[in-house]
């Protein structure tokens, strides 16, 4: 016999098959095996009986959707590739986990192929429990699809749905009040979003907070010492290049620290320094945000935000949410952020 003969293969036993060896219908095999209260007791036990017998077992997201849910909740993100947004998922499944269910992702944007006005095909309400939406763009806070599910937001917020963030504003503000207080006076911002197609606010409010902390020390903040870059690593080393044109090339005229918008920006600044002699942080300090897993490898001073535990918490929220149908409070749940200094800081090279 080939073993392409399908014949060989042991046919899987489904609910017809229960029900016609237990002399039932297949509705009653359903609700039989729920414990529905219709169901007679020695009905019930015949049905178990032959089900037992073909080793027949319902598939729990069947039984789940009979229920009304499907057991499982939804994760919609514009990057999933990226560090923040990666280890936000990380931690919204462990607490998806701990509950028994299942996690749903959703991307949107350019990881997934997805446009945003396209998004309500997908059509979340008949596939998912609720969703923990990241950096949603406004029109899909407000959706239709989303507003008729249990949602948490994190990094953004709208008024209705609670959400989980840092103050980004007091992010700024922190790492320019340390440089300040290292005695730096010019210092460079890198970080406002070239792509802001989805309306965030991440860059925006830590710039807001960069200008705070220079005017509380009297300084007026300087338009030549922006850089937009947007997130990513390669845009750091494009941006250290633009501030050396900036400088004609001299070392002693560029900014003497800078405040990159994340870690991993910062992390492009310092591996373009050491390509073009620019010592880190005798010449430059920089500091970044996020506290990601490499930055201890680059000996980066940054602001420290709580990633995983942002997704650990919507999560959370979210489940309560879904248990008792009533908004948490408050409707925001924000997150300190905090000052690590490591060897990427220092005074400036003329107070050294």
């Amino acid at each position: 016999m080939s073993v392409a003969d399908s014949s060989a293969r042991p046919r899987l036993v489904g609910i017809v098959d229960v029900a016609k060896l237990a002399g039932v219908s297949q509705a009653t095999v359903s609700r039989a095996l729920r414990d529905h209260p219709g169901v007679t007791a020695p009905t019930r036990e015949r049905v178990r009986r032959a089900a037992a017998e073909l080793g027949y077992a319902p598939s729990a997201l069947a039984a789940a959707l009979a229920r009304g849910r499907s057991n499982t909740i939804g994760v919609v993100a514009p990057w999933t590739s990226r560090w923040f947004f990666a280890t936000v998922i990380e931690g919204v499944r462990e607490v998806v986990s701990d509950h028994g269910y299942d996690l749903m992702l959703y991307p949107i944007g350019p990881d997934g192929g997805t446009e945003t006005t396209h998004f309500e095909a997908l059509a979340l309400d008949k596939r998912v429990d609720g969703v923990v939406g990241l950096a949603l763009p406004h029109e899909l806070r407000v959706a239709g699809t989303l507003r008729r599910l249990p949602i948490v937001t994190v990094g953004t917020s709208t008024p209705g749905i609670p959400g989980v963030q840092v103050d980004d504003t007091e992010v700024g503000y922190i790492a320019t009040k340390h440089l300040l207080e290292l005695g730096h006076r010019r210092i460079a911002f890198l970080g406002l979003d070239p792509d802001d197609r989805y309306g965030f606010r991440v860059a925006d409010d830590r710039y807001t907070g960069h200008c705070a902390a220079l005017r509380e020390a009297t300084l007026r903040p300087d338009p030549s010492l922006v850089v937009t870059t947007g997130f990513l690593a390669e845009a750091g080393e494009a941006a250290l290049e633009e501030l050396m044109i900036r400088a004609d090339w001299r070392t002693a005229d560029l900014p003497t620290a800078i405040v990159a918008v994340s870690d991993e920006l910062a992390i492009g600044v310092i591996h373009a320094a050491r390509q073009w002699g620019v010592r880190v942080p005798q010449d430059l300090s920089v500091i970044g945000v996020d506290n990601h897993d490499m930055a201890q490898f680059f000996d980066l001073t940054t602001v420290s935000q709580p990633v995983i535990e942002q997704g650990r918490l919507a999560a959370e929220i979210l489940w309560e949410l879904m248990q008792s149908g009533r908004m948490p409070d408050p409707e925001v749940t924000r997150l300190a952020p905090g000052l690590i200094v490591r060897d990427s800081t220092a005074a400036p090279r003329h107070m050294s």
